[in-house]
């Protein structure tokens, strides 16, 4: 098949262009602390996968996403603030419960501007911008959906543990049974095998992982090469973070493995600080997950902000700034270093230049900017003067270029 195709290209019966179009994957982590990776200046976390990111693309030490998951995900999947689509406070949880707070069909995803251009577009993983049936991924643009409708759940019952409990793990709207699997095995065997069907048409994975994420699950082996860590919170965390960057890093793997990774933009980023979480145990009995009263499932509070203060839930520095790195071997400059300000919402303006897509005509105005200048140039500028976030009843400004 890829013969016959680059034999069409080589006819003209297939415009290079098309040929040449970019895939692009985006992988979303959950929770994760400011500094947390080495090459982000930890020098007590195994985290191979994300330094070799930074070796081939260029890290960020000023991004911006949000101080919790569902707003941050919002600005990242429209290139908006979350507010302008109603995403101003905990969207709806269980599909199952009456309709709550949903992300707007009206705002225009990441998703829906590549599909028309060629794209196969798919979400495994966790989706957080609301869970009611006629909304999700696959009314925004995502041809497949697999994973998370709400925003976590315990690794192994796939149920969400706060108050009494309800099942949450779907592929598209029908529940899925898999007790006893481990989530982020599955969503990336999913993702995997969607590469493989892909691998010779441009496609947009976007990879949002529920770690590291409360409950701190990590995989035994990498639980092993913490177990001489004194501080209990940082072992904790530090486990489930190489976990983590485990899975990335068999995303990374196979589209290396079908030659596809020259060509493939890839984007990290998380999308708020680390969690200090560390009271949450289940508190009812007969709790639908079948844990006991008392189970304690929250975070060790174990990341890392380095300089700065503040968690998730803050707009501290370490609630808000975020590790963040994109790399495209064949066209972006690679092992470098951004200092200027960029947001999550930079990224739907960037991805689509990069790819050679136009914003969809009837599509809401964009508050993120292109970052390909910053991206090229250390010299570029910012776009941002200041800095706006809200969130419930809260809201905060930052002003300047900071360090």
């Amino acid at each position: 098949m890829k013969r016959l195709f680059l034999f069409l290209i080589a006819l003209g019966l297939i415009p290079l262009g098309q040929a040449a179009k970019p895939n692009v994957v985006i992988l979303f982590t959950d929770d994760q602390g400011t500094i947390d990776a080495n090459c982000y200046g930890s020098t007590d976390l195994v985290t191979p996968n994300i330094d070799k990111l930074a070796e081939t693309g260029v890290r960020f030490t000023q991004a911006y996403a949000h101080t919790v998951c569902c707003p941050a995900r919002a600005a990242l999947l429209t290139g908006r603030h979350p507010q302008r689509g109603g995403v101003v406070h905990w969207t709806q949880g269980d599909m199952n419960s009456a309709k709550g707070i949903n992300m707007a069909l009206e705002e225009v995803t990441l998703a829906e501007a590549l599909k028309p251009a060629g794209y196969r577009t798919a979400l495994y993983g966790k989706w957080h911008l609301g869970a009611h049936r006629d909304y999700g991924p696959k009314k925004q643009g995502f041809d497949e959906f697999y994973g998370i409708r709400d925003g976590f759940i315990d690794n192994y019952n796939h149920y969400f543990l706060h108050g009494t409990g309800f099942h949450d793990l779907y592929e598209g709207t029908t529940p899925v049974k898999a007790p006893g699997l481990y989530f982020p095995e599955l969503m990336v065997k999913r993702a995997l095998k969607f590469i493989d069907e892909n691998k010779e048409r441009p496609f947009f994975l976007y990879v949002p992982f529920n770690i590291p994420h409360y409950p701190e699950q990590a995989l035994r082996r990498h639980e092993a090469l913490y177990k001489d860590m004194k501080d209990p919170a940082r072992r904790s965390y530090g486990a489930i973070m190489t976990t983590t960057d485990f899975y990335i890093g068999q995303v990374i793997d196979r589209l290396e493995k079908n030659g596809l990774r020259e060509n493939t933009i890839v984007i990290f980023m998380s999308d708020n600080g680390h969690s200090e979480e560390t009271g949450n145990r289940i508190r009812v009995d007969k709790h639908k997950s079948g844990y006991p009263k008392d189970h304690f499932y929250g975070a060790s509070g174990g990341g890392a902000t380095g300089k700065w203060i503040g968690q998730k839930g803050t707009f501290l520095e370490g609630g808000i700034r975020v590790p963040a790195i994109i790399s495209y071997p064949a066209k972006l400059p690679k092992g470098e270093v951004r200092g200027q300000v960029i947001t999550a919402m930079d990224w739907f303006p960037t991805v689509l230049d990069l790819c050679g897509v136009n914003q969809p005509a009837d599509a809401p105005k964009l508050d993120g900017h292109n970052l390909r200048p910053i991206i090229e140039s250390s010299d570029a500028k910012s776009t941002y003067k200041t800095l706006h976030f809200a969130w419930g009843n809260k809201w905060a400004v930052r002003e300047g270029t900071g360090n």
